[in-house]
């Protein structure tokens, strides 16, 4: 079983015992959409420690969106409920990347590809380019944006 899988059953487990309400329906919650991604497909598997975090980054994701869009409807409890699960996710996620973290990949991968001069056209490249090294560790519109930004987008 990955690491990260079984730290959050010990944790859901904790968290129970505690009597820990939101923690523990935040983790039972990571918890099911980590299986549901393990049955998905045609056979059962068994996720890896990078999949489970792709799984939770995606989680945590979900609640941050949720959040902005009860904040905009005028929704504050909500909001705060969904902001508050969303950082217990990302206790389990590694640190996300600054501004200047992003731009220092980005700036590094248009040089390695030599695409300083392609404008636009190279996006797509530049973007293939800088996903693995930035995977869960940043919002991907905000590596389009900076990288539209460095070819002149």
């Amino acid at each position: 079983m990955a690491e990260l899988k079984q730290r959050v059953r010990q944790d859901l487990t904790s968290a129970m015992k505690g009597r820990d309400e939101l923690r523990a329906s935040t983790l039972r919650m990571a918890l099911t959409a980590i299986r549901n991604a393990e049955v998905a497909g045609k056979e059962q598997r068994e996720l890896s420690d990078d999949e489970v975090t792709s799984v939770l980054s995606s989680e945590a994701k979900k609640r941050r969106e949720a959040a902005q869009a009860f904040a905009d409807a005028e929704r504050p409890e909500l909001a705060t409920k969904e902001t508050a699960e969303a950082a217990i996710l990302m206790e389990y996620l590694p640190e996300p990347l600054d501004a200047a973290a992003i731009q220092e990949i980005v700036t590094a991968a248009i040089e390695e590809l030599g695409v300083a001069d392609d404008g636009m056209r190279a996006m797509g490249r530049v973007m293939g380019a800088v996903k693995p090294k930035v995977k869960d560790r940043a919002d991907g519109a905000a590596v389009a944006a900076e990288v539209k930004r460095q070819l002149g987008g």
